[in-house]
């Protein structure tokens, strides 16, 4: 056992006190006197890193675990190193990757006794983790890689095909996650670099959504530190994660977060977490308020004990339990580090309503963590759970190369699998409402016009190398003239109506840029507000990032048509941070004395040469 106590201190303009803690899934009142409200107020948090001792599990840890009456939990394969995530194929085969040593494990229970005769490796990769199966095709992840293989007759997989391997540098949380969605679209969850912090990749501390192809990638969601476990539920097809919680604000904070996520939402991270505490160790920033960010930020629908660390996730469609239990999702929890009294160390049940709604945590495996003279002492940290092709629950334990078996014992089982998640794709797509350019949307009607253009952009000519995503990714300059009187403010929108018939897709949406300028630099940052030119707000493009993003057609796509859109409006928008561009043309309407266009084209024949 390890353990250090920290004092740390912050400045803040906001007390960490609004923000309720959890335990066991139960929301409480931080303990102690409540935190100063002040602004700037002088915040002083105790640190604590407590390991509780590992102790290896053998029968006498087996028999202390405790589950629900009618369960009973036994050991499925043993000496299995650092087990991680599992995937079961339609067949039954059970796959389990090692993240240490690298590689994909397959294991089956030929004779149906409970316990995996055979163990073999059929894949390798530096740094494997995520995995997910469908049909008779594996979808894996490692740090920068996604790939993908056949599986074979005898059930191994044939060679790795890379799908993609562009994936943002991993940091402080290299545990990638994948998952095949109803909609047929593979789904990657990608941590933060760190702890709390303005990440560089827009793709950083996100839910991807990728073509199983690998040519498209969009960001699904933003603002979750590392989302390793998420599944849909069954019965109303809504995508849920559980995401880990900042670390070092003290035990009871920040919850771990169970939210719906949702296509085109933000849920805080770094600056606004759980219900609406609000992060003390870091200003907003470019003149943001974080009540700005709050406002923008998507609240969880449940809390859970702080710093648990929550691990892969999956919701019960299986024959074995009870029906009762039939939709209800699992989760893995891996155990504390950062806390007095530690959590986790266990897999909880997270009931869900008939409609599909969540309505509470409750215990389903505990007795890893003990508590004893010498202080606490854990024979197992949960990570991987997959629901097994019989209906017993399996979850690993990557420090003791563990992965258990629970099975059901009543008579009251189920006995038919619950129906897939509905597919819900008409809300997955990130595509603009409506087929028009935005300057042909009657939002945007006007008859004054202005005169745009660009010290790098010919009109219909081919844009730069740098200002494509496949070059260094900067905006073009830009400028305007012929403004009428009474126009205060610009918005910009940029569009491709060439990257799918009838749906323009959005590379840039921005507003309240002064009118008066006259014109934009070259390379503007991405952030959601600006310092220059101050009050400059940017929204979320198709890609699901703010800011501008450059062309990238397809390679060996005919050149595409981006539309450098000016708006020039009477008054300033009062429009939130992230913004899209429907919401953008919504608060244009009655608004707009003139506007204006600036065309380019870009094609890509083949990948540019990294210098």
């Amino acid at each position: 056992m390890r353990q250090l106590a920290l004092f740390l201190g912050f400045l803040s303009s906001s007390a960490m006190a609004q923000q309720a803690g959890t335990v066991g899934g139960r929301m409480v009142e931080p303990e102690g006197q409540a935190l100063p409200e002040p602004k700037a107020a002088n915040i002083r948090v105790p640190g604590v890193i407590l390991e509780p001792r590992a102790v290896k599990p053998d029968a006498a840890s087996l028999a202390r675990l405790e589950v629900p009456q009618g369960f009973k939990v036994e050991m499925f394969a043993q000496g299995l190193g650092n087990a991680r995530l599992l995937a079961v194929a339609d067949d039954g085969t059970v796959y389990l990757t090692r993240r240490a040593e690298g590689d994909v494990v397959m294991l089956r229970d030929k004779d149906g006794d409970g316990r995996a005769e055979m163990q073999r490796v059929v894949a390798r990769r530096p740094g494997m983790h995520g995995i997910a199966i469908s049909g008779r095709t594996v979808y894996l992840v490692a740090q920068k890689d996604v790939l993908k293989a056949p599986i074979l007759g005898d059930g191994s997989f044939g060679p790795l095909e890379l799908l993609a391997g562009d994936l943002p540098d991993a940091g402080q949380h290299s545990a990638r996650s994948i998952a095949m969605g109803p909609d047929g679209m593979l789904y990657l969850g990608v941590g933060s670099t760190c702890n709390a912090c303005t990440e560089t990749s827009p793709e950083s501390a996100t839910v991807l959504r990728m073509s199983p192809d690998g040519k498209s990638r969009t960001i699904y969601a933003s603002g979750l530190r590392h989302t390793i476990g998420f599944d849909w539920q069954p019965r109303s097809g809504a995508l849920y994660g559980m995401d880990h919680g900042i670390d070092w604000l003290g035990d009871e904070q920040q919850p771990e977060e169970l939210n719906r996520i949702e296509m085109g939402k933000s849920y805080g991270w770094p600056y606004i977490y759980g219900m609406g505490g609000e992060n003390p160790q870091d200003d907003p920033p470019n003149e943001l308020t974080m009540a700005d960010l709050s406002r923008a930020a998507t609240r969880p629908v449940l809390g859970y004990t702080a710093h648990a660390a929550p691990m892969q996730l999956a919701f019960y469609r299986g024959v074995m339990f009870p029906r009762a239990i039939q939709g209800d999702a699992f989760v893995t929890f891996r155990g504390s580090w950062n806390r007095a009294r530690p959590s986790g160390y266990e897999v909880a049940r997270v009931r869900f309503d008939a409609s599909g709604n969540p309505s509470g945590f409750e215990p389903f495996v505990r007795g890893f963590l003990q508590t004893g003279s010498d202080g606490p002492s854990q024979s197992g940290r949960p990570v991987g759970l997959a629901v097994a092709r019989d209906g017993a629950l399996l979850f690993t334990d990557d420090i003791n190369g563990v992965i258990y078996r629970v099975s059901y014992t009543g008579s009251d089982h189920a006995g038919t699998m619950l129906a897939p998640a509905p597919r819900r794709t008409p809300e997955m797509e990130m595509r603009p409402k409506g087929t028009a350019l935005a300057i042909a949307r009657d939002e945007t009607r006007t008859t004054a016009t202005l005169a745009v253009t660009s010290s790098s952009i010919m009109t219909n000519r081919p844009i730069a190398l740098r200002q494509s995503a496949y070059g260094e990714d900067q905006s073009p300059a830009l400028s305007w003239s012929g403004l009428p009187a009474g126009a205060t403010h610009l918005a910009i929108l940029m569009e491709d109506p060439d990257a799918q018939a009838g749906n323009p897709f959005v590379h840039w949406v921005a507003w309240n840029v002064p009118a008066n300028l006259g014109g934009l630099p070259e390379g503007l940052s991405k952030d959601v507000q600006l310092a220059d030119p101050k009050g400059m707000r940017q929204g979320r493009t198709t890609r699901g990032s703010t800011g501008y993003y450059g062309p990238r057609p397809p390679l060996g796509d005919p050149p595409h048509h981006y539309h450098f859109q000016i708006f020039a409006l009477s008054a300033p928008l009062d429009l939130q941070i992230g913004a899209t561009r429907e919401q953008l043309l919504a608060a244009m309407v009655g608004k707009v004395v003139a506007r204006g266009e600036l065309v380019g084209t870009y094609a890509q024949a083949a990948p540019p040469v990294k210098r």
